[in-house]
């Protein structure tokens, strides 16, 4: 009898205790890979938590030193065939991949990676809550996203979703500036004047990488037939709007790269 008793407390206590196993951080990695000959690289882990939190740390090298890199999560948690783009994507020829020819590719804004206040579409190019590189181009990021702030099924598709950080030194002077690529097409779009195309051209992309990965997602980026080539005014399309009105920071803030 006495057996029997000690041994109730320990089997509720198994029984408590196996659910909360099921609840584990969940963490995928995703390895950052140069875009537009930045030079730039790095790694992201992705946590899902126990509590349905995201938590994102990032490590990043070979950026444009003391200036700030607008990040963000994007894709789709719809099956879509997105990825990060190669050349081809240059589709106007002038050797760098923008925003506009990038974000066909490795879809819409999903989150927005900036170190305090909203983390929405809204927040694309919110310049002064983006995290900024240090004297030597590196850059390091830690921020948990809560649930609530989250679009609906992102945890579930953490392996269908990209990382994106922008900001180049086309001409190698160390800085934003009109020298390398003249000024923002993305900018100039929404009306705005003054903005380098350094400062919003993709440094760096990044793919889940390993196990996690899974199956690729099928399906076309917006037709169903899996081409990926788009006219790139068709950003308006996947919330490029949103990320054109954020672009007003950096319109109001010059300084930062100048």
């Amino acid at each position: 009898m006495r057996r029997t008793l000690f041994a109730l407390p320990v089997a509720v206590a198994l029984l408590v205790a196996v659910p909360t196993a099921a609840y584990a951080d969940e963490s995928v990695r995703v390895r950052l890979d140069p875009l537009n000959n930045s030079g730039a690289s790095g790694t992201a882990t992705l946590t899902a938590t126990a509590t349905g939190d995201l938590a994102v740390s990032i490590r990043s090298k070979g950026l444009v030193p003391r200036s700030p890199h607008a990040q963000h999560l994007h894709g789709s948690t719809a099956g879509m065939d997105f990825h990060c783009p190669d050349a081809s994507a240059d589709l106007d020829g002038n050797g760098f991949v923008s925003t506009e020819e990038g974000m066909p590719v490795y879809g819409d804004i999903f989150v927005s990676l900036t170190t305090r206040g909203d983390t929405g579409k809204a927040s694309g190019l919110a310049v002064d809550r983006m995290p900024v590189a240090d004297a030597r181009g590196n850059l390091s990021y830690d921020r948990t996203i809560p649930a609530a702030d989250l679009p609906a099924g992102t945890l579930d598709h953490l392996k269908d979703l990209h990382v994106v950080e922008h900001g180049i030194d086309a001409d190698g002077n160390g800085k934003y500036d009109m020298a390398g690529l003249g000024e923002s097409t993305l900018a100039k779009s929404a009306g705005l004047s003054g903005i380098p195309e350094e400062a919003t051209d993709p440094a760096t992309c990044g793919m889940v990488t390993g196990a996690a990965a899974g199956s690729v997602p099928v399906g076309g980026v917006a037709t169903g037939d899996g081409s990926t080539r788009r006219d790139p005014s068709t950003v308006y399309n996947l919330g490029g709007l949103a990320l054109l009105g954020a672009a007003v920071v950096f319109a109001t803030r010059r300084r930062l790269w100048l």
